[in-house]
């Protein structure tokens, strides 16, 4: 059996969701799992709405038309008879989350960002799996709010993995045991202890198939992509890139902690647990062989990879009275950072200074230099890069800092990072 993914940009219209029928008619030999996103930008677009309605505009739910008239716009397109019963679905759908959104007020920010950005899954499902039967491929939808469960903790749910293997193992069985092909279900979405709907994290759609995928043994997974497969650099930010063809689960976690965009960094581990290799392939042109991650004897690739991620801060902190820089500091350098949001890429210390780099526009970091700089002296650099060189050699490293000024690097065996100014 096989998982396979299908994300926001691959259903982002009704041209995309009928490629997404006619792929898995074609590419599917036996029954499958198929998770789906939310369509084109609607995640974005609900967090707006979240947004308006916290800061208290008075024409917040106008927020929400420019997302219905999107999925009217996808349902026309794929469905002409207006009589069908997939507009009375995606109605009821959209009365839910208008009820939901006018209770807001009743829930703490990230319960309710759960509730309703968890919607954009909700209406992709319901449209994807009416337009399936359309097309002849049987299926059901079910809920992943009902089978994923976690600890509940809102906006990054962590699975719990027992619990969760139970149910998807049932729901999934009883689909093929009615003879349908596909078993169709929402990434992201997940569910506490308690039922509430909780996220697994912002793009955490990947690690919904691998969770399933996981707990079902698949063969293998498959994440649908728009570009030809993993690719050794981004291409927004590298004109020469080259495609990977095979990659190992270990180098493939390392470019996603690192910051490769291409999947998300809780995907491959679980898939690597039970040895499912993970392919990913162009929605774009099938006949792309894509990239293969996790096959056995496939060996670590020497070709240099390249992480480049811009808008980041560089923060020294030195102890105001010249002592060393121990764990008890950086136990409560931490909690300053957790407590105000902010992600550290890189860190490095010394006897008297810790350094790290971090995104610039996430978090309060204002609000944490004021409280580090009650006890430490604090000097920082903002609009800096960072990169990121798996495999590197000197003359490549050389190659990308270009003359540039390097604040900070760091090294280990299988890869360098550098913070440049300029």
């Amino acid at each position: 059996m096989e998982v396979c993914k299908f994300g926001g940009a691959s259903v982002k219209d009704a041209g995309a969701v009928r490629n997404v029928a006619r792929i898995l008619k074609s590419e599917l030999g036996e029954p499958a799992c198929v998770v789906v996103s939310a369509m084109g930008k609607t995640t974005n677009a609900l967090e707006k709405v979240l947004e308006s309605f916290y800061r208290g505009e008075a024409d917040a739910m106008l927020t929400l038309k420019p997302v219905m008239a999107s999925h009217l716009q996808i349902l026309q397109g794929l469905f002409p008879d207006t009589g069908h019963p997939v507009y009375g679905k995606t109605k009821a759908l959209f009365a839910r989350l208008v009820q939901d959104t006018r209770n807001l007020a009743e829930l703490p920010y990230d319960e309710a960002y759960d509730k309703i950005v968890s919607y954009g899954e909700r209406l992709s499902t319901c449209i994807i799996s009416e337009y399936l039967e359309f097309s002849g491929i049987g299926n059901e939808e079910l809920d992943a709010s009902k089978l994923v469960v976690t600890d509940g903790h809102f906006r990054e749910g962590k699975v719990l993995w027992e619990p969760t293997g139970e149910r998807i193992r049932k729901a999934v069985g009883e689909v093929f045991e009615k003879g349908l092909r596909v078993a169709l279900t929402q990434g992201f979405i997940a569910c506490g202890p308690d039922g509430k709907t909780v996220t697994l994290g912002r793009e955490g759609s990947d690690y919904s198939a691998a969770v399933f995928a996981y707990c079902l043994d698949a063969g293998k997974m498959t994440i649908w992509k728009d570009v030809p497969g993993v690719l050794n650099a981004d291409p927004k930010y590298f004109s020469h890139t080259r495609k990977l063809d095979y990659i190992s689960y270990y180098d493939a976690t390392e470019l996603a902690y690192f910051g490769a965009s291409i999947i998300h960094p809780k995907t491959i581990k679980p898939l690597q647990n039970k040895h499912i290799p993970l392919h990913v392939r162009s929605f774009i042109d099938v006949e792309e062989p894509g990239t293969w991650i996790g096959l056995e004897g496939v060996r670590n690739t020497e070709i240099p990879s390249f992480i480049c991620k811009r808008e980041q801060m560089l923060l020294s902190i030195y102890p105001k009275d010249f002592s060393f820089v121990e764990e008890g500091n950086l136990s409560e350098i931490f909690g300053i950072f957790v407590k105000n949001g902010l992600k550290v890429n890189l860190m490095q210390n010394s006897a008297l200074s810790f350094s790290v780099c971090m995104d610039q526009n996430r978090g309060d970091w204002e609000a944490a230099l004021s409280m580090l700089s009650a006890r430490y002296d604090c000097r920082f650099n903002r609009d800096l890069e960072l990169v990121t060189i798996r495999h590197h050699t000197q003359p490549v490293i050389d190659q990308i800092a270009g003359g540039r000024e390097v604040l900070l690097e760091q090294r280990t065996r299988h890869a360098v990072q550098l913070v440049l100014k300029g």
